[in-house]
């Protein structure tokens, strides 16, 4: 090897060093694997940066994630009952590398910052009490529409979100009736809303999500886990005849098999010992919202 060579081979192997060292720095949490495959499908380079979101009530810790040049459409990402994590986060990743600005915001900011960092060994026998507080404090009367109308002000307000396009919005288990709130509040501005697992979503109480859906221009999603399904056989057929007859372009499946959960890594077992994550049910559902987002917000 000539000394060119070999000086060449020393500024190819330092920039490489510099370029994956910018990578973390931009994506900030080390490593893409993603809740339910790689943020690298998509095919665009993000960057994640931890922001802070003024709201009504205080100050909300978030996270931003977005494409790391352009502009693009906005996504609003309610997290499940254990809040802004790192498997929230991929999930965030995955979905910019789609092409879109996405903010998930700690839902519990009145009471805590983000509360967990994994909730694979949480106890849903004994360790309830702990999250009880929590999703009480986000899903008092009127909190959720503050806090979804500050969000997306915040989107709007970002150089990396397009404007011109249509917000989409998802959300899991508890997120999932905070979609339907945040696009009955936003008729105007969220474009497709998508409520994997959501709990919650019809109840007999006047203030019932399923209610709003005459306030709801958004196309929208529901894919509901067989167990929710099973103790609650109606709810589907409830949520159809009433986004129908409020003429919401909506698709409504059951998940087979599936179980309340089962798009997030993260997820603790059943007491059965198995997995409540599925890998397979993930991916079928992850299809479902790029498809969503793509008719929705274009």
């Amino acid at each position: 090897m000539t000394e060119d060579q070999k000086n060449q081979q020393k500024n190819d192997t330092q920039s490489g060093d510099i370029g994956r060292r910018d990578f973390v720095a931009l994506s900030v949490a080390a490593g893409l694997a993603a809740t339910a495959g790689s943020a690298e499908a998509g095919g665009l380079e993000v960057v994640e940066t931890d922001v802070e979101v003024k709201t009504p009530d205080g100050t909300c810790d978030a996270a931003f994630i977005h494409p790391k040049t352009g502009s693009h459409p906005g996504v609003l990402i309610w997290p499940d009952a254990f809040g802004l994590r790192p498997s929230m986060r991929e999930m965030a990743k995955r979905i910019a590398a789609e092409g879109y600005s996405v903010l998930v915001p700690n839902p519990f900011y009145r009471v805590t910052k983000a509360p967990f960092t994994d909730a694979s060994n949480f106890n849903f026998a004994t360790d309830m009490g702990k999250i009880q507080p929590l999703m009480a404090s986000v899903n008092a009367p009127g909190n959720p529409e503050k806090d979804a109308i500050a969000y997306v002000a915040f989107l709007d307000a970002q150089k990396q979100v397009n404007k011109s396009k249509k917000i989409g919005t998802q959300g899991y288990c508890m997120g999932g009736p905070l979609v339907v709130r945040t696009a009955a509040a936003l008729p105007n501005r969220i474009g497709a809303g998508g409520s994997f697992h959501g709990g919650g979503l019809v109840t007999d109480k006047p203030d019932s999500p399923h209610l709003l859906a005459s306030k709801i221009k958004a196309r929208m999603y529901f894919g509901i886990a067989s167990n929710d399904d099973m103790r609650q056989p109606d709810a589907k057929d409830k949520l159809k005849e009433t986004f129908a007859a409020a003429k919401v372009p909506t698709e409504i499946e059951v998940y087979s098999g599936a179980q309340h959960g089962w798009c997030v890594s993260d997820m603790p077992k059943q007491n059965n010992g198995e997995p409540i994550y599925s890998k397979t049910d993930a991916e079928r559902a992850w299809a479902k919202l790029v498809a969503l987002y793509k008719a929705g917000l274009a």
